[in-house]
């Protein structure tokens, strides 16, 4: 679960589509890099989303860590797909700038990328994203986000 400061605590809006779990479900499965790496959807709820994999040797960088790669594109589905479920049907989701801070060596078992949405625009959305490194029951957070998300229109693009 994410950890906000006060400061970005927002109240979420509805989703404007009442469909939106199956069709961010849906969009995720389409996703073959996801797949590849062992992702999967753990949570979907209005503005949140979870996506958690486990750490498995090809994933890991030199020294035996979940690669930064990895964790940035956990981190930026779970923020996009937070920005998609309060988008109306219809409507995609693109990732037009991200920042990442990785905080500390991603070890243990398993990864848990949540994304929340700060602010959902017509056209912007901007979202915070934690992943937190897990042993046993026992998580340790190893990386924050801030994703900007455009919500696209009419251009051919599904979701």
């Amino acid at each position: 679960m994410l950890r906000l400061p006060a400061s970005r605590r927002v109240t979420v809006p509805e989703p404007q589509d009442p469909a939106y779990e199956s069709r961010v479900r849906a969009s995720f499965d389409k996703q073959t890099f996801m797949a590849t790496i062992g992702a999967r959807l753990a949570r979907v709820v209005p503005g949140e989303v979870d996506i958690e994999l486990a750490v498995r040797n090809d994933l890991v960088q030199q020294h035996g860590f979940l690669h930064a790669g990895v964790l940035a594109s956990a981190a930026d589905s779970a923020c996009g797909y937070a920005a998609l479920s309060l988008m109306p049907a219809g409507a995609a989701v693109l990732s037009v700038e991200f920042k990442i801070n990785l905080l500390a060596p991603a070890a243990g078992d398993r990864v848990v990328a949540s994304g929340r949405v700060i602010r959902a625009g017509k056209t912007i959305t901007v979202c915070w994203g934690e992943v937190t490194a897990y042993t046993g029951d026992t998580g340790r957070l190893v990386a924050t986000m801030v994703g900007t998300m455009m919500t696209v229109r009419d251009r051919g693009l599904t979701d």
